[in-house]
C-alpha cells in the first residue's frame, strides 16, 4: 500500500465497504460521543468520517489529535446505518473504522478557525492565508477559478486562437495607470516596467504575421484597490486578430464568453444575443457605460413637459441654459410618498439639493399624480409625463434637471438606487451586452485640453478624414466594451494601424510626432513595414470569476491577495531593500519629506 494513501477523502462509496484503506489529510473536527470518537478527515478532494472506538489499537492516538493536525489513518470501510447517512456528503454513506493512525504533523493553536468559516478580521485572514485557503468556500472558489480559466483556454483553442507569451520586463506604457518600475543593475539609472497590458506586444504579433493570438496575461498597475480591482496585479484573457472589422471580433468572442458563463452559471439564464448599445444611448438610458440590464428602469428626456411650466425650478433651468434637460427615472411600484421621500433623502446625502418626484394614485375612479411637481405643472402635463413613461397606479417618476453632462452620473446612481429599493433587479441571471461607439476624444475641463477618451491605439471611425475634417469631440472610435450585471468585463477595439493616422490622433491629444516616435517607437516603426488591419480585446479574468462565483470581493477568488493598503501581510511585502541591493542597483532612497 502507498505510504500515505490508497484513496482520497472524496472517493469512498458503498462499493468500497469491507476494504482496508489508507487515508491522509487534515483533521477537520473531532467529536467525542461518549468514548466513541468521530474524526472528520479532510483533503483537497473532500471529507471522510473516521470512527475510533476504545477497542481500536489507535484509540489512544486518536484521543490526542486536534483540529488541523495532519494524520494518516488505516481502517476498514463500513456502511453507515440509514439514519446516520449524510446525503450532503459524497462519502456520506460510509465511514472508516480506524485500526492504525500516525500523526504526520501537529498544529499549534489556530489563529483563525477553519471549521465553520466564521467571519474573521481580514488582516488575520491574509496574514494566515494558508489557513484561510483551507476553508471550504475559499478553497472551492480557487479550484473553480482554475476550471474557468481552463474553459477559457479550451474555447479559445476551438475558436482558432493560439496562445503566445509576451515579456514581463518591458518599457513604460501609456495605459492610463502608474507603472511598476524595475531598476536595471546592468544599465544604471534606467528602469524596466512591468506591463500594464500586453497591448503593444500583441499588436506587434499581428504585424509579425501571426493571427488569432491569445494568452491569460498577468498585468501590473500601481493603482488604488477597489472591491472589483486588486492592487498590483490582475489577469486578463488577452487576444488579437488580423484582417478583421469590429463585427468580426464581436461575433467571434460573444459565443466564447457566453459559453464560459453558461458552463459555470449553475442554471442561471445567460443572455443569448448580446444587445449592442451605443455609448451615447447607454448614458442617456442608464446613466452609465456599464449598465446593469437586470434593472428594467430606462431613463427618458421629459424636458418638453416642463418647458414653460408652473414648476419654475425646472422651467427656469430649461429657459436659461440651452444645454439643460429634464430626465425622468421611471419607478414602477414606487408610488408612495414614503419611497419618494427616501429617494429624496438619499439624493441629499449624495450632495444634491433633492430629487423631484411624482407618484400616481387613484382618487375614487380617477388616476391622478401627487406631489409638489404634479401640483405645479398641472393635470395635463402630469398625464403627458405618465403616458410617455408608461406608468400607472402605484408607480412613480423621479426627476433631475440641468446639463446632462454634469448630472448623468447622479441620474444613473438614482436609477440603480430605485431599482434596488423597489427590488426590481433580477439577481438570478447574467445580463450581458456590448457598449459600442465610444467617443474617441474627450475634453479635460481641469486642464482645458482634448485627451483620448479610451484606448489611444483605437482606430477613429472615419479614419484620417475624420481626424482632419471633424470636430474632434464628435469623432467616435471603433472601441467596444462587454458589460455584465453592471461590471465592465472586457474592453477592446479595432487598432489604428496606419502610421500617419496614428500620429494625427496623438497630435490632436497634444503629443508631437517626435513624442510618438520616442514613446511608441517599436509600434510606430512596425507600422512602416506593412501592418495588417487588426483588432482585439481583453477580458478581465478576475472580474468574470467573481461574477460567476457570486463573490463580493476579488480577494475571495484570489489565492494570495494583498490588503486594501497594497500590502502583502503573508510575505511582508513591500519591504526595504538592503544596502547591498541598493548599491548593486545604483540607487539611493530619498525618504518623503515630513509635513511641517
Amino acid at each position: 500500500m502507498h505510504r500515505y494513501r490508497s484513496h482520497t477523502c472524496a472517493e469512498l462509496k458503498t462499493g468500497h465497504v469491507g476494504q482496508t484503506v489508507r487515508l491522509s489529510g487534515w483533521v477537520h473536527r473531532v467529536r467525542d460521543h461518549g468514548g466513541l470518537l468521530f474524526i472528520d478527515l479532510r483533503d483537497h478532494y473532500g471529507l471522510t468520517q473516521i470512527v475510533a472506538d476504545p477497542d481500536s489499537p489507535c484509540f489512544r492516538t486518536a484521543e490526542t489529535v486536534r483540529g488541523e493536525w495532519v494524520i494518516r489513518v488505516d481502517g476498514v470501510v463500513k456502511a453507515r446505518t440509514p439514519e446516520t447517512v449524510n446525503a450532503n456528503l459524497p462519502t456520506g454513506a460510509i465511514e472508516v473504522f480506524a485500526r492504525d493512525m500516525e500523526v504526520l504533523s501537529a498544529a499549534k493553536e489556530l489563529p483563525l478557525p477553519v471549521f465553520g468559516e466564521p467571519d474573521y478580521p481580514e488582516d488575520i485572514r491574509l496574514k494566515y492565508r494558508f489557513l484561510d485557503l483551507r476553508r471550504d468556500t475559499l478553497h472551492r472558489n480557487i479550484v473553480a477559478r482554475t476550471k474557468i480559466i481552463a474553459e477559457m483556454r479550451r474555447r479559445m483553442g476551438e475558436a482558432g486562437f493560439t496562445e503566445y507569451s509576451t515579456p514581463i520586463l518591458t518599457a513604460s506604457s501609456p495605459e492610463g495607470a502608474r507603472d511598476f518600475l524595475v531598476p536595471s543593475r546592468i544599465h544604471p539609472g534606467a528602469f524596466y516596467a512591468l506591463p500594464q497590458a500586453p497591448q503593444i506586444y500583441k499588436q506587434l504579433i499581428m504585424v509579425s504575421g501571426f493571427d488569432r493570438y491569445f494568452q491569460i496575461a498577468p498585468c501590473f498597475r500601481d493603482e488604488d484597490p477597489r472591491a472589483d480591482r486588486l492592487p498590483g496585479e490582475f489577469y486578463q484573457l488577452d487576444l488579437e486578430m488580423s484582417f478583421v472589422e469590429q463585427d468580426d471580433v464581436l461575433q467571434t468572442m460573444e459565443p466564447v464568453l457566453r459559453s464560459v458563463f453558461e458552463t459555470f452559471a449553475e442554471g442561471k439564464p445567460v443572455t443569448q444575443a448580446f444587445p449592442r448599445i451605443a455609448y451615447d444611448i447607454a448614458m442617456r438610458k442608464y446613466g452609465s457605460d456599464k449598465p446593469d440590464l437586470r434593472n428594467p428602469i430606462e431613463m427618458q428626456d421629459v424636458s418638453e413637459h416642463f418647458r414653460g411650466s408652473g414648476f419654475k425650478v425646472f422651467a427656469n433651468i430649461l429657459a436659461n441654459d440651452p444645454k439643460a434637460e429634464v430626465w425622468a427615472v421611471p419607478a414602477k411600484t414606487g408610488g408612495s410618498r414614503a419611497f419618494c421621500d427616501r429617494m429624496n433623502s438619499w439624493a441629499q446625502g449624495e450632495g444634491q439639493p433633492g430629487l423631484g418626484y411624482i407618484f400616481w394614485r387613484k382618487e375614487g375612479e380617477k388616476l391622478e399624480g401627487a406631489g409638489p411637481i404634479a401640483k405645479n405643472i398641472g393635470e395635463a402635463r402630469t398625464e403627458a409625463v405618465r403616458q410617455q413613461l408608461d406608468l400607472g397606479e402605484g408607480d412613480a417618476a423621479l426627476f433631475v434637471a440641468g446639463d446632462p453632462k454634469k448630472f448623468v452620473k447622479f441620474a444613473g446612481d438614482a436609477r440603480t438606487r430605485a431599482g434596488e429599493e423597489l427590488n426590481l433587479v433580477d439577481r438570478d441571471r447574467f445580463a450581458l451586452c456590448w457598449i459600442v461607439d465610444f467617443p474617441f476624444f474627450e475634453w479635460n475641463e481641469d486642464e482645458k485640453r482634448i485627451e483620448f477618451g479610451h484606448n489611444p491605439f483605437s482606430m477613429p471611425q472615419g479614419g484620417i478624414e475624420a481626424l482632419t475634417g471633424q470636430d474632434p469631440l464628435s469623432i467616435k472610435a471603433f472601441q467596444y466594451d462587454m458589460v455584465c450585471n453592471g461590471f465592465e468585463i472586457a474592453s477592446g477595439g479595432i487598432r489604428n494601424h496606419l502610421p500617419e493616422t496614428m500620429v494625427k490622433a496623438f497630435e490632436i491629444a497634444g503629443f508631437s510626432r517626435e513624442t510618438v516616435e520616442e514613446r511608441f517607437g517599436g509600434l510606430y516603426r512596425a507600422f512602416q513595414y506593412g501592418a495588417p488591419p487588426h483588432g482585439g480585446m481583453a477580458a478581465g479574468v478576475d472580474r468574470i470569476v467573481m461574477l460567476l462565483l457570486g463573490a463580493k470581493n476579488l480577494r475571495e477568488i484570489t489565492m494570495f491577495p494583498m490588503n486594501q493598503q497594497a500590502y502583502d501581510l503573508l510575505m511582508n511585502a513591500p519591504a526595504p531593500a538592503t544596502p547591498q541591493q541598493l548599491r548593486e542597483l545604483h540607487l539611493r532612497v530619498a525618504s518623503p519629506k515630513k509635513e511641517s
